[in-house]
């Protein structure tokens, strides 16, 4: 039995909010259980030094946990970020720049911003799911603003966690969950199945090639179900 009461393959309970925060160019409240992400996607018309000339656009991101988001206070990162949250904002911003075109885009940088409000386990995956939304509606805004002809983006993009939890294989860790895991791991999938990242550990005893391939069975049928609700909310 899952601390929750939750089946092995079932998500936690998911609400997709667009609009969360009024003066950014798009932006989305994610709530997946207890964990909650305000992502916002905010455009400037710049790109990075390496990226002037070349009519392109880029996509980065950045990530952080208010201090009481979690079960313990964290530290602010005032002056720069920690190697955790380092790690989780790249990781976000090259899934996200997967699924982007970005020549369509010209020569303009979209900052996506992603802070745990209240952190149970998943929250990097939780953020690139949100990211996806708050990009898409920022670039409707572009579209407004007549800086893009069309959606740049060529398909959606979400990640979940899967495991290895009290010998049973489990989708969508909480934080109790992830702790004791035997095995964790991260995938981020795009809307047609196709693989973006892979992140996955061993805690205890090492896994073989066909626990692999039932744990990425689960996160398909887990990202699947995102991406319908990203297409719901987007429609709405």
């Amino acid at each position: 039995m899952r601390p929750d009461g939750r089946n092995p393959d079932q998500l936690r309970p998911l609400h997709l909010e667009r609009g969360f925060a009024k003066f950014a160019e798009g932006s989305c409240l994610i709530q997946l259980g207890d964990t909650h992400m305000m992502v916002t996607a905010t455009v400037e018309d710049r790109v990075p030094p390496f990226l002037k000339g070349k009519g392109q656009g880029w996509v980065t991101a950045e990530y952080s946990m208010l201090p009481r988001s979690g079960r313990q206070r964290n530290n602010r990162d005032l002056m720069k970020p920690n190697g955790r949250s380092m790690e989780i904002q790249r990781l976000i911003g090259r899934s996200l720049r997967s699924v982007i075109d970005m020549e369509k885009l010209g020569e303009r940088t979209i900052t996506v911003d992603c802070d745990a409000i209240r952190a149970d386990g998943g929250t990097r995956c939780a953020a690139i799911t949100g990211a996806y939304v708050a990009v898409y509606d920022a670039m409707r805004w572009m579209i407004e603003q007549r800086m893009l002809k069309q959606i740049a983006l060529r398909e959606p993009i979400a990640a979940i966690s899967v495991g290895i939890y009290r010998g049973i294989e489990v989708l969508d860790l909480n934080y109790d969950e992830d702790s004791q895991a035997e095995t964790d791991m991260n995938v981020i999938m795009t809307g047609s199945g196709k693989f973006v990242e892979i992140q996955g550990t061993a805690e205890r005893d090492p896994f073989g090639a066909d626990t692999l391939g039932r744990l990425l069975k689960l996160a398909d049928k887990g990202v699947k179900e995102l991406v319908e609700a990203q297409k719901k909310v987007l429609a709405e």
